[in-house]
């Protein structure tokens, strides 16, 4: 445990306390006063508002979409299913600015909507509401469907036989049995609402704000330390609420239920009713995750004198059209991203690889505390780590202002999370007779574990790695206040594009999303290749 704690109160509790104290210290004392006075100003009390009711609208309409995906990938088969599955994640590991990008071209100003039909959605809460379904959809399906598929059907065949309706066999039944995964699912898409940042500063315009877009006007905008800090304890309580009730749910979750083997649970569908739901399943797919990405991609063909790759051949150049906003060309992001993720990528696999195994050795409070310690960085406010590595990480013999290894160690903090996540329950399942008989043979602990746990996890491994590269590769919020000029990242230079007016820095916006878009798809695709059932559901 010693490295991961280490990493994480160096690189992550120094500086959000540092940007905490920083607004709530004055002339050395501390002011908790101010907290009541930030927390009774009306604006500040809206932002609250709007951040709790979107998130739980966010979630309701998530859980009502998402639910029958779930039992369609739970109990079905069909040709394309393994695809369909990739398919409906890629939304998860794409960058929340690409995800804005791609629906304020589908309902935006010039978008598919407003080409058709002349209606716009952008500056809207519908358009949050959605681009937080299609964000969240695959956390239902990949968590519901992944339970539901190994319950055994036969409970629920036999409530039919002693004369349960269809309705009521599910309800007193399958729906216990999946309510904890339910819960579980419904908090996870709840901590990614609440904390929403990218999603809402591009699609929400001024008149909408959540904690996450408050904090970073605070900080980057108007300077106001103090706002930013208050709102930064207020968003961590309840960050760490949400973990508390999260892991007792998962908790209940595992020692509740008796799974069976996926594979006896999944056929064919049956029935006009049930090709009915299928096609119902595909039918969302299609407009809810193909259509966007769909249009981003033709809008980033569709230049001023008709398709081509015109916006693509400019992002090969700094000043497009007499614009200011790179001092090199975009495309350079690219390889930017690629090595930055790379680098956060080797990180996150050491730091969370010993951190699952310390985990592994189930010893009572002080590793659950450091079970929840790990998945803090997914809740807490990437902006304020962001701002507290450049007032922190400033002084010798860590001054790391103008080094290119503060990108990376900004995104390791929300690679670590994943990387434990999934080696952790394959960790757990390596018999430890194995480890004792390679040690009775006189195998060191080091060559025990290379020879014994390595073979065993080294999907779960490759796994991690995919996941912590996909979402490396999409960091934004920290990123945002600690990539240079000269080497912006990808999600950064599309931010940028999307915030001056014209054509083109729209269209290489665009473009540059495009490229984002693929480059996450491909992770996720080898992923959905080398995925066991054990390690690649999440």
């Amino acid at each position: 445990m010693a490295v991961p704690v280490a990493f994480f109160a160096l690189f992550f509790a120094y500086p959000v306390t540092a940007i905490v104290g920083r607004g709530l210290k004055a002339g050395g004392d501390w002011q908790f006063g101010r907290i009541g006075d930030v927390l009774a100003r009306p604006d500040i009390l809206d932002v609250l508002w709007f951040t709790t009711w979107q998130a739980l609208a966010s979630t309701a309409l998530t859980l009502l979409i998402a639910l029958p995906g779930a039992y369609v990938f739970a109990r079905f088969d069909f040709p394309g299913k393994q695809l369909l599955r990739a398919v409906v994640t890629v939304p998860f590991v794409l960058p929340t600015v690409v995800v804005g990008t791609a629906f304020l071209a589908l309902l935006g100003r010039g978008g598919l909507l407003d080409e058709l039909w002349g209606v716009r959605l952008d500056t809207t809460v519908w358009a949050i509401l959605l681009a937080h379904v299609f964000f969240n959809y695959a956390v239902v399906v990949r968590t519901v469907g992944g339970l539901w598929s190994q319950l055994d059907p036969r409970q629920e065949e036999a409530a039919r036989v002693l004369g349960a309706g269809r309705f009521a066999a599910f309800r007193r039944v399958t729906l216990p049995a999946l309510g904890p995964a339910v819960a579980a699912a419904a908090l996870m898409v709840f901590l990614f609402t609440f904390t929403s940042f990218g999603v809402v500063q591009i699609l929400g315009g001024p008149a909408y704000s959540t904690l996450e877009v408050e904090i970073y006007r605070q900080t980057a905008q108007l300077l106001d330390l103090p706002t930013a800090g208050v709102l930064t304890l207020v968003q961590f309580a309840a960050v760490g609420a949400i973990l508390a009730v999260h892991a007792a749910t998962v908790r209940r979750r595992e020692r509740a239920l008796k799974l069976v083997d996926p594979e006896l649970t999944s056929r064919r569908p049956r029935g006009p009713g049930q090709w009915a739901l299928l096609g119902g399943v595909l039918l969302t797919a299609l407009l809810l995750i193909l259509l966007p990405l769909g249009v981003l991609v033709e809008r980033s063909f569709d230049g001023p004198g008709g398709y081509g790759f015109g916006y693509y051949r400019a992002l090969q150049s700094a000043g497009s059209g007499g614009s200011s906003t790179f001092l090199v060309p975009p495309l350079e992001a690219v390889g930017n991203s690629l090595r930055y993720a790379l680098v956060a990528t080797l990180i996150a696999l050491v730091v969370g690889g010993l951190a699952a195994a310390a985990l592994t050795r189930r010893a009572g409070r002080l590793v659950r505390g450091f079970d929840a310690l790990l998945m803090l960085p997914l809740g807490v406010s990437a902006v304020t780590v962001g701002f507290g590595f450049l007032i922190t990480l400033d002084e010798p013999p860590l001054d790391l202002r103008t080094s290119w290894i503060l990108v990376p160690l900004a995104q390791a903090l929300v690679g670590v999370p994943f990387v434990v996540r999934t080696m952790l329950p394959v960790l757990r399942a390596v018999d430890d007779r194995l480890r004792e008989a390679a040690a009775v043979l006189g195998a060191s602990p080091l060559r025990a574990w290379r020879e014994v746990d390595l073979p065993l996890v080294r999907r779960a491994v490759l796994v991690a790695a995919g996941f912590a590269f996909a979402v490396s590769l999409g960091e934004f919020g920290a990123t945002v206040f600690i990539a240079r000029p000269d080497n912006p990242t990808l999600p950064v230079a599309v931010a940028r594009l999307l915030g001056r007016s014209g054509e083109l820095n729209y269209g290489q916006a665009m473009a540059l999303s495009t490229i984002l878009m693929l480059v996450c798809a491909v992770s996720l695709l080898l992923l959905e290749r080398i995925r066991t059932d054990r390690s690649g559901e999440f």
